[in-house]
């Protein structure tokens, strides 16, 4: 895991609420809180780097699944109905 250091100013809110966060997870500083606090909730607003193992499995589904059903097609009707148009 690499790592960035930055420099912000924050309200006393936030420093409270790193304060907390430290504490309950017996961390060592306000930096650690913020990390739990992203791992905690980030995900709401960014997903995690996908696993190469992943990224592999999904082509292959991808790539059976069109062997498997190469012949059929999908009409613009079914499409939209498909994505609630």
């Amino acid at each position: 895991m690499s790592q960035i250091n930055f420099r912000a100013q924050i309200d006393e809110y936030t420093n409270r609420v790193l304060g907390v966060i430290k504490e309950k997870y017996g961390l060592k500083d306000k930096a650690q809180a913020l990390n739990k606090f992203a791992n905690m909730f980030g995900e709401d607003f960014v997903e995690r780097e996908v696993k190469e193992e992943f990224i592999t499995e999904v082509l292959e589904t991808i790539k059976d699944h069109k062997k498997k059903h190469s012949k059929r097609r999908t009409s613009l009707k079914e499409l939209d109905k498909l994505t609630g148009l």
